[in-house]
């Protein structure tokens, strides 16, 4: 007599990031699923380091199968559009995945520059190929040749820092204050470190035009430039508008509060790319560990017929370097407003340095043992409730 066998349930992950990485290890918490990871890389980008890489620091590549449980199949290749109808994720090569359930981990990408000149003219250290193609472009540049940095968020910041260590000349722009995030202490103490390293930092100012050589200013003025970074704003892949989904204004996915698609209960989102009740997350590799476990979860709650829960996550504050010998870690409250403490200097490189070997630990963390990660909650999110997000439409 031949024993009976269940198939097995297909779960595809889209995106091999923090997110998507963790989510495809925690799915392995139940037995005999069939856990296909999408990535158009064969090899994982620890995105926390670019700034590192571009300036030749750091390296920013880990070797997917070190962080993989065994019975994660990794493809890759880039989805092109998820059939709903069809349950199957359509792929670049031709091919197409069949699917039980989707878990949606694009992550996010640059901004798109909107000022004349800047797509042609400038570098991004947003994404591993185009700051590979910065770290080249850099490498051809004189040391003592003046480099424009836009963007006064964290990437502008470590960027600037990385490269001013090295004794480069550098001008940091930014359209609002610097560091936007952080408490005015904390602003102040990236501010005393930029100015004694040399950075010209132009505050609530913009890039009106980039040129091969020069930056011309909203305010007036152009000022010379061998070599223009853009580091401002975060964008996210089209995936989700190209298949029909309902999105954010930015383009992340609109889900309720298990991170499930208020369009469909079999795609489920995590990291970047998610916009809980319409309220996203800060783009953040802290928050991309506990929104991929969360989308496991209730990817193995819906496979299970049970509820899942809902998101809950706390933070804590958040961190940014200035070179290799130091850093300020803001302290935050659990819905992530900044406090007037920080730690900086030596003591907040450490905090940094350990804050950035832990994205890529808990990944290989939970290839060992699967549902391992916790994670600080009680972080307030005044939901809208599902119905509420049934009527909103894709910009």
């Amino acid at each position: 007599m031949t024993e009976y066998s269940a198939p097995s349930t297909k779960v595809v992950v889209i995106g091999g990031g923090y997110a998507g990485t963790l989510a495809a290890n925690r799915l392995r918490m139940r037995s005999g699923a069939d856990i296909t990871l999408v990535n158009p890389r064969p090899a994982f980008v620890d995105r926390i380091r670019l700034h590192q890489f571009v300036a030749g620091t750091g390296e920013a590549e880990v070797d997917h199968g070190t962080l993989l449980g065994e019975e994660v199949r990794l493809v890759v290749d880039s989805a092109t559009r998820i059939d709903t109808a069809a349950r199957a994720v359509e792929l670049a090569s031709g091919r197409a995945l069949d699917y039980d359930h989707v878990i949606y981990a694009v992550g996010s990408t640059g901004a798109t520059p909107s000022a004349p000149g800047a797509v042609d003219f400038s570098f991004s250290p947003s994404e591993f190929e185009l700051a590979q193609r910065l770290r080249t472009r850099l490498g051809e540049v004189p040391l003592d040749a003046q480099v424009t940095v836009v963007g006064g968020g964290s990437t502008g910041i470590e960027t600037a820092a990385e490269l001013a260590e090295q004794g480069r000349t550098v001008t940091l722009i930014c359209s609002t204050i610097l560091a936007p995030t952080f408490s005015a202490p904390g602003r102040r103490s990236i501010a005393k470190w930029l100015s004694r390293h040399g950075v010209a930092v132009l505050e609530q100012d913009e890039v009106a035009e980039v040129r091969p050589d020069a930056v011309a200013l909203a305010s007036g003025g152009v000022r010379p430039s061998a070599l223009t970074i853009w580091a401002a704003g975060f964008g996210v892949p089209e995936l989700a508008r190209a298949s029909g989904l309902r999105t954010d204004a930015l383009g992340r996915l609109l889900t309720d509060e298990t991170l499930t698609s208020i369009d469909d209960d079999r795609v489920v989102a995590a990291g970047d790319a998610a916009a809980p009740s319409d309220r996203p997350l800060r783009m953040s590799s802290y928050a991309a560990g506990p929104l991929g476990a969360q989308a496991a979860n209730t990817v193995l709650s819906r496979i299970a017929g049970t509820e899942p829960e809902m998101l809950d996550v706390a933070f804590s504050g958040a961190c940014v370097s200035l070179g290799r010998r130091s850093a300020v870690r803001r302290l935050a409250g659990k819905d992530d407003s900044p406090v007037n403490l920080y730690v900086g200097g030596r003591a907040g490189a450490a905090i940094k340095e350990f804050t950035c070997k832990l994205g890529v630990g808990k990944i290989r963390r939970e290839a060992r043992t699967p549902g391992s990660l916790n994670w600080p909650k009680g972080g307030s999110r005044p939901a809208r409730p599902a119905t509420a997000l049934r009527g909103v439409t894709s910009p």
